[in-house]
């Protein structure tokens, strides 16, 4: 089966890397040819992809199915590895091998055509979502994890140059209220293992558990900086309900009990979260924040 590299991944890499991402995304057959051989694995179906990696659905030599992810290194995925292999599966999907130098990695095949957006009930969900974050933050990060305190500094010391891209004072009053409490919070980053982007796509069925957790960005830090995906995802169905503030905490609310977090502690990092992502779309251009993150922090006030 020849491997093919879909249009729409040569056109994210490009989009975000130039030419260079091109050139990445063009030596993408005969990276994946170098592993099927390394790993004496036989392809098995057609390829998927995400914003950055291709997925190709593979078979061992032992007949086990698998799934062969292809990379390139980043700041986000260099600790996907390590990360996984601290769960070892529990909660998480399942690490069978792994190539640091090019952020290749081999592992369990889950059912890519379900994932935990597809569950009508958006509580049953979140249930089920709330459950694998409790299993993957009971771990401890191991040592060279990215850390929250340097990651909340970084995003305080890209403040004052986001103010001044901004056009309207509420953008401004809102990125300065923000700041504040991560500024409150930065010398107590927390030590847990943290997935850093579990939303409802990045959950798939399973066959060895109805559903585990996949493409994590994982970081040592406090559990209450990993809710904000669960909370701005499936937002049409957030204001579908006709009270977003109500519906918005409903979530949160139901996630920091099922945790047992501080509920102060975890509005305060889910803020840092509304920071991080408000930064990101300033530094990408914007000239406004985000609506969607600026109602999250509204809904958020009443527990800071």
């Amino acid at each position: 089966m020849r491997i093919k590299v879909p249009e729409a991944l040569t056109a994210s890499h490009v989009k975000w890397d130039g030419e260079a991402g091109r050139a990445w995304s063009a030596g993408l057959p005969a990276l994946a040819e170098r592993y099927l051989e390394e790993w004496d694995l036989r392809l098995d179906g057609e390829p998927r992809h995400g914003v950055v990696s291709l997925v190709l659905p593979v078979v061992r030599a032992d007949g086990a199915r698998a799934a062969l992810k292809l990379q390139p290194v980043t700041d986000e995925n260099v600790t996907e590895a390590p990360g996984l292999r601290t769960w070892a599966g529990d909660g998480s999907v399942l690490l069978l091998d792994a190539d640091p130098a090019t952020g290749t990695l081999l592992l369990e095949r889950l059912d890519a055509d379900r994932s935990l957006g597809s569950v009508p009930d958006v509580m049953e969900a979140l249930d089920v979502l709330t459950g694998l974050l409790r299993r993957l933050v009971a771990h401890p990060a191991p040592e060279g994890m990215r850390r929250l305190g340097d990651i909340a500094q970084g995003m305080l010391d890209d403040v004052d140059g986001a103010l001044a891209r901004l056009r309207r004072e509420s953008d401004r009053e809102w990125l300065r209220r923000c700041a504040g409490v991560v500024a409150e919070l930065v010398h107590e980053p927390g030590d847990r293992l943290l997935h850093w982007d579990l939303h409802y796509e990045n959950v798939l069925a399973a066959d060895r558990e109805p559903w585990l957790a996949i493409d994590p960005k994982p970081l040592a830090g406090d559990p209450g900086f990993d809710l904000l995906p669960a909370l701005h995802n499936r937002w049409d169905e957030v204001v579908a309900t006709g009270d977003v503030p109500r519906a918005v905490l409903r979530r949160f609310d139901f996630m920091v009990d099922a945790l047992g977090l501080d509920r102060r502690r975890a509005a305060g990092w889910t803020l840092g979260r509304v920071l991080q992502n408000c930064l990101w779309d300033v530094q990408g251009g914007a000239g406004e924040l985000p609506e969607v993150q600026l109602a999250v922090a509204e809904a958020l006030r009443t527990r800071w």
